[in-house]
């Protein structure tokens, strides 16, 4: 998409977006407020291996990548060995957590209200298989996706792996589909799959962030996503 083609207005960007017939949502900063959680299990993590501790936004900043990819981008000058060692203890940490998920506001009310108008919604993830799971039964939206893909399956952000093993089990091209993601790993990893990078800015990355990896359009929150879907399938359907 060529700069001429959006333009910012009010921190928000507007272009005309394709009617999708998939709607990929990316997990963490997303649909759920977990991005606090992360930031302080790798907190405990890296002090738990003696290693230096880190300004939080660099922690949220690594948000959305696979764990190992994660670990290797915070401390790049830890070995294979160290940087699993560390993944190992996050995980541990991360799996005897106290706190609660909790969805953003109007999460369940927006995947019901695409899910009912034939929407099909999916989630890819930089999330273990184990994470995501007990993410989808603890918050109770599990049935609202239709499919699922994490980096421990596949490939880690920004590679399209995901989004490319999505679109062949709906039998889709990439432009049927827009995928919303929190960080600018969601937005390269559409950009690379060719489907439509849709930025949220209430997650991890902030919206400077966002608007260098040239999604097609910003949004607040997600309630602010229905608008969208539904202007761009009654565009559609003016030239049917």
């Amino acid at each position: 998409m060529s700069d001429a083609c959006i333009s910012s207005v009010n921190r928000t960007i507007y272009v005309d977006l394709p009617a999708p017939e998939l709607i990929i949502f990316d997990w963490d900063g997303t649909l759920v407020q977990s991005t606090g959680h992360i930031v302080r299990c790798f907190e405990r993590a890296i002090a738990q291996q003696g290693l230096t501790p880190l300004p939080a936004h660099e922690i949220q900043g690594i948000i959305g990548l696979g764990l190992l990819e994660a670990c290797q981008c915070l401390f790049p000058d830890l070995d294979l060995h160290q940087a699993d060692s560390l993944a190992k203890t996050y995980r541990e940490i991360y799996f005897t957590r106290t706190e609660r998920l909790a969805p953003y506001h109007g999460a369940e009310a927006v995947l019901s209200h695409l899910r009912e108008a034939g929407c099909w919604l999916a989630v890819a993830t930089g999330k273990s298989n184990r994470g995501l799971n007990e993410a989808l039964e603890e918050t109770g939206l599990r049935h609202y996706f239709l499919g699922t893909r994490t980096a421990e399956q596949t490939a880690s952000k920004p590679s399209p792996k995901m989004l490319m093993e999505l679109l062949d089990e709906f039998g889709l091209v990439p432009g049927q589909a827009w995928m919303i993601g929190d960080t600018d790993f969601d937005l390269h990893m559409a950009h690379n799959a060719g489907c439509i990078p849709i930025a949220i800015s209430h997650g991890a990355h902030n919206y400077e962030r966002l608007l260098a990896a040239k999604p097609a359009i910003i949004i607040d929150d997600l309630p602010s996503l229905l608008p969208l879907y539904h202007d761009a399938n009654a565009k559609r359907d003016e030239f049917k």
